[in-house]
């Protein structure tokens, strides 16, 4: 089954095309002149990744030039945001680089918004400023595509492949072309993974032929832990999912209505709840109730108590704020930048936002590391500011060598989102091509053993299809085989019911979270014998295999986690209170490929900016 093996060599392999990849592809050429740098990408590096179908703001960026903010302003903005669990160093090593990356952006034809009164970059928020975004992704793309040697579009990347001689060493990775079926061995030196986090790990809100419709992009199917968890590397905060408030039915964001246009919420009686309900809060978080701006899952948090109390539907009242032309044009095209499927449901169901408020709801769970929440891989930091227990060579390695990451891929550094995504990956690219120059001539082994083993795998959908729709019973129904769909949907479903989801108000417990590991096992088995009837079923199977992995790893962290760390990104019933004597701390995993069993952790949390202690005092 499937098509010609290829073999590609590299130095450095990049996998995944968008913001973090883009970034990484970029600094690799300029550090590593003479090195062979390839690029590899599910979609087309075009418009792949979650900036696919454009962005109305770039919402990283200090203003240091302006002094607007400074990077320790950052830190101390996210560390609230996160409720006081966040990798400072890697934060603040984002931070003191992103406003050159934005410069960069304009210098290469990215339209930003400028105030009229006073010549600086149009702000939407504190950390926001607003841009003419519909080609975003082709501006930055075109940079990356020049600086690599090659690119490889339409390759899905299945598993990474490690060397054979040493064990906790990264040695390339494997693949196949979704429209011929050729099987790739990429073998390289580094390896940058800056490929996707999680959408459709949890049953979405949107039913029927909206199930696409999702608020994360619905291609990113959990690559970036899918690939990593199997090679042992220590994974961290992967119970730190994230939902967000939305539009209802059309995920449109709510960002630039709250903060550029200041429109406000209320609950159906128009009441401002989120100050109604803060002695509550404080009750249940202490301190972190009083830090200013309202941390993100707080504010979720009492949406989610209101609704539940009846008191819905919450409102967006924008009929009270497009008072102006320029500001009615801003609030479409906010939409129209980048959910262009808001201004349809608006359309559908008879809203002018100049005269009817829109309701708003909480979306199903993501797992992400790249926007305001931190999932994702235990990294080195940066030697100059990392504390020595966030330090072991290379800055964005991973725990496995020559494994570097890049957005979604890299844990603790939550608010990175395009712009410190992109700045990310040129971070790590600057690391790896140091790893590669120390390592000389010292290449990794790749195995053929494996190599064979890895072909086989990946291509037994086909033959389980192949051979099992014999037996096929109704056109769907079949005795030896399930589909990528049906996969989908009772992964969703379990995850759902037993590990947070919206349909339970994101609440879950010891003995559900057990329940869920079980039946996650039972999905597990049967993805051995997934069938796929062509290599878009194949592409399908694949990438559910990367989600049930992530799953699982979400689920194992919720359950060692014995607290309410986040209220309104997911509740522990049995533990309902934020607890900073036993859980001030990072959660870590690792994952034995080989018995299949996890080993958890507690990893430190150690400030290298000052300010915070102050909001206890």
């Amino acid at each position: 089954m499937g098509g010609r093996t290829r073999f590609v060599d590299s130095d450095i392999l990049i996998i995944g095309g968008g913001f973090g990849g883009c970034g990484a592809a970029y600094e690799s050429r300029y550090w590593g002149r003479d090195l062979k740098i390839v690029l590899v990408e599910k979609a087309n590096i075009e418009r792949s990744g979650a900036v696919a179908q454009g962005l109305s703001a770039i919402n990283c960026y200090m203003g240091m030039q302006w002094g607007e903010n400074q990077p320790e302003d950052f830190v101390r903005y996210t560390r609230g945001d996160l409720m006081g669990l966040v990798r400072e160093d890697l934060v603040y090593d984002i931070a003191r680089h992103v406003d050159a990356t934005v410069h960069m952006f304009e210098e290469w034809g990215l339209p930003i918004l400028k105030n009229p009164q006073t010549g600086r970059y149009l702000r939407e928020g504190k950390w926001q400023i607003m841009i003419h975004g519909e080609s975003y992704k082709p501006i930055v793309a075109e940079a990356a595509r020049k600086s690599v040697n090659e690119v490889y579009n339409r390759i899905m990347v299945t598993h990474l492949v490690m060397d054979s001689k040493q064990p906790n060493r990264i040695a390339g990775a494997v693949g196949f072309n979704v429209r011929n079926g050729d099987f790739y061995v990429f073998r390289a030196k580094a390896v940058i993974v800056g490929a996707g986090g999680g959408s459709h790990i949890y049953r979405p809100r949107s039913v029927g032929e909206g199930m696409g419709r999702t608020w994360y992009a619905p291609w990113s199917t959990a690559s970036a832990y899918g690939l990593i968890i199997p090679t042992g590397a220590t994974m961290t905060q992967m119970e730190n999912k994230i939902v967000l408030a939305r539009f209802k039915d059309g995920y449109g964001p709510v960002g630039a209505w709250f903060l550029l246009l200041k429109a406000h919420a209320t609950n159906a009686a128009g009441e401002f709840y989120e100050k109604d309900r803060h002695p509550e809060i404080k009750e249940r978080v202490g301190y972190y109730a009083d830090i200013q701006p309202m941390p993100t899952c707080l504010r979720n948090h009492a949406m989610i108590e209101e609704i539940k109390a009846g008191k819905g539907p919450i409102y967006m009242h924008t009929q009270h704020v497009l008072d102006t032309k320029e500001k009615e044009e801003l609030g479409w095209e906010d939409f129209l930048d980048m959910t262009i499927g808001q201004a349809v449901v608006w359309a559908s169901q008879n809203i002018d936002p100049k005269q009817t408020p829109s309701e708003l709801i909480t979306a199903e769970p993501y797992v992400m590391g790249s926007h305001a929440t931190c999932s994702g891989a235990w990294a080195s930091g940066p030697e100059d500011c990392a504390p020595a227990d966030y330090q072991w060579g290379y800055n964005r390695m991973t725990t496995v060598q020559g494994l570097f990451g890049a957005g979604d891929t890299i844990g603790g550094s939550a608010h990175k989102f395009s712009a410190g995504s992109f700045v990310e990956g040129r971070l790590a690219a600057k690391a790896a091509v140091r790893y590669v120059m120390d390592m000389k001539s010292d290449t990794p082994r790749v195995d053929d053993d494996e190599i064979n083993r890895l072909r086989a795998t990946v291509f037994k959908p086909l033959e389980n299809y192949r051979v099992g729709r014999n037996e096929i019973v109704a056109g769907t129904v079949a005795p030896s085989y399930i589909n990528p769909l049906q996969g989908l949907q009772r992964l969703e479903k379990i995850m759902d019911e037993y590990v947070g989801g919206y349909s339970m108000f994101y609440v879950t417990s010891e003995p559900l979270l057990n329940r869920g590991l079980e039946l996650l096992q039972m999905l597990t088995e049967d993805f051995e014998n997934i069938g796929a009837e062509d290599l878009h079923q194949l592409q399908r199977a694949w990438e559910l295999q990367h989600r049930i992995l992530t799953a699982e790893s979400v689920t194992r962290h919720t359950l060692f986690r014995k607290e309410t760390r986040w209220p309104g990104y997911y509740y522990r019933a049995d533990h309902p209170k934020l607890d900073d004597n036993d859980w001030h701390c990072f959660t870590g995993s690792k994952y034995d490929p080989k018995t299949r069993e996890w080993t958890m952790s507690k990893l430190p949390v150690h400030r290298i900016v000052p300010g915070f202690e102050l909001l206890k005092n």
